[in-house]
């Protein structure tokens, strides 16, 4: 099935308007010529009648050859000067004077006419007629009754020219013929610049996204434009950007995988295959066996935090919303992780504005923010260093913050803490961290429509803050 065009449909209803705009603009410039014509053939008419009737009478009476001549003249300066001829009856309609030689076949016989009545005429009517020439050429014409001292002394018969119809009509025929170039003309330029600004570039935004959907995400697409073609191609680029990038963080989130699952099943097969081969010592097979343990448990944490973040993402996961003391939970992860703060001999300071700080969360879920805040800071804190933990009200929120003392992390990396599997410290072997704590304690807090915020405190430290909703009837 061929595929219809938005582009023709736009330019064809945009013709179509055009089109009809024109027709209407045709036809009021077709009727105010009509008007106008019809206005001034009528004034033309009365002016005639007018200069006919005012010596006319007169010259009637005088009934000779010279005021024959006299009306004769005048007949012929007045059908030239507006276009009309003139033939004149007498009372009994049989033609006494014409303007032009054309009509002198009907001097001096009687005047027929067909559609009108001479005697029902009233002296100030003006009746339409149709005189058809010798050589059958139809004209419109018109006819008065003369009256002199209120006796009907003849009729006034005028001829209207056609040529001033043929003019009409031909300046009828260069109104439309104009309107339909200016159609035409307007309508490929219309078709040219559509093609030009926005054909052209939907067909290479088109093209760009069929391009991206088999897999080439580095396609753009540059389109010098300042409309919503422009913006439409900044947008698509934007979004390009954003899929080349969710590329490679896919791409090196299955390497991180990859590499994470690797060395401890690596080490683990090592270990094992050299007890059963009998390569390690008797001795030493409890300290392997040890070892192998650590891995096994590290490939445990590493699969539970890789479900979590795969439920949270997924939004899967369903919150228990309850009713807890934020400033309890604070207190039951530090002495969870006592024995790590004393390992690396931490001081650790505690700053609650209100004894008791009621939020509404998933109790389980913030205990793990919590936990992995803390263990961050233990980690990268230094040896006698400080961590300070400290909540407090405002508005409908909770505020909690974690900061330890120790290396900040560098300006362009503040925003890269948040993805799976960075490490601020690429030297670090850290086999206990799987460096999906931050990511998942992100996710957390987005799944409770709340946020995190890192900052270095300067020649200090790192400060981790995020939000909790606060319990307002306590």
């Amino acid at each position: 099935m061929k595929k219809k065009s938005v582009i023709n449909r736009f330019l064809i209803a945009f013709s179509s308007i055009t089109l009809i705009i024109l027709m209407i603009i045709g036809g009021i410039i077709s009727a105010w010529f009509s008007i106008s014509y019809s206005k001034q053939k009528k004034e033309l008419l009365n002016k005639h009648l007018e200069l006919m009737e005012s010596y006319i009478g007169e010259i009637f009476e005088e009934n000779s050859d010279f005021a024959y001549n006299k009306l004769k003249n005048s007949m012929e300066v007045l059908s030239i000067s507006l276009n009309m001829d003139t033939i004149i009856l007498d009372r009994q309609a049989y033609v006494y004077a014409v303007s032009n030689d054309e009509f002198s076949y009907l001097k001096y016989n009687k005047f027929e006419l067909e559609d009108i009545d001479l005697k029902e005429l009233t002296p100030e009517e003006i009746a339409e007629s149709q005189f058809i020439s010798k050589n059958n050429e139809k004209k419109k014409s018109y006819i008065k009754a003369l009256i002199n001292k209120q006796d009907l002394i003849g009729y006034i018969y005028i001829v209207e020219d056609n040529k001033p119809i043929t003019y009409i009509k031909n300046l009828y025929f260069i109104i439309w013929a104009l309107l339909a170039i200016a159609f035409i003309l307007i309508s490929l330029v219309s078709f040219y610049i559509a093609k030009k600004t926005i054909r052209t570039p939907i067909k290479k935004i088109n093209n760009a996204a069929q391009k991206i959907s088999k897999g080439e995400v580095q396609k753009r697409i540059y389109i010098d434009s300042q409309d919503e073609i422009g913006e439409l191609a900044e947008s698509f680029n934007t979004m390009a950007e954003s899929i080349e990038r969710a590329d490679i963080v896919r791409r090196d989130f299955i390497s991180n995988v990859s590499h994470e699952l690797r060395s401890p099943i690596t080490s683990i097969k090592g270990f094992i295959t050299g007890i059963l081969d009998g390569v390690i010592p008797k001795d030493k097979e409890n300290y392997y066996l040890n070892i192998v343990n650590e891995e096994i448990q590290r490939l445990s944490r590493l699969v539970s935090d890789l479900l979590d973040i795969s439920s949270l993402e997924s939004g899967k996961f369903n919150l228990n919303i309850v009713s807890l003391d934020i400033n309890e939970i604070i207190t039951l992860c530090i002495l969870n992780l006592e024995r790590k703060i004393k390992e690396k001999n931490m001081n650790v300071e505690v700053l609650f504005s209100n004894r008791h700080e009621y939020c509404i969360a998933d109790r389980d879920r913030i205990i793990q923010v919590v936990t992995n805040l803390l263990e961050n800071a233990i980690k990268y804190g230094d040896n006698d260093g400080k961590i300070k933990i400290e909540t407090y009200p405002k508005g409908n929120l909770v505020y909690i913050s974690v900061f330890n003392t120790g290396p900040t992390i560098e300006k362009e990396n503040l925003n890269k803490i948040w993805e799976r599997f960075y490490k601020n410290d690429k030297s670090r072997t850290n086999k206990i961290s799987t460096g999906l704590g931050l990511p998942i304690v992100r996710l957390i807090l987005c799944q409770h429509n709340q946020d995190i915020s890192v900052e270095n405190i300067e020649d200090k430290g790192v400060k981790f803050t995020f939000t909790l909703s606060r319990q307002i009837d306590q």
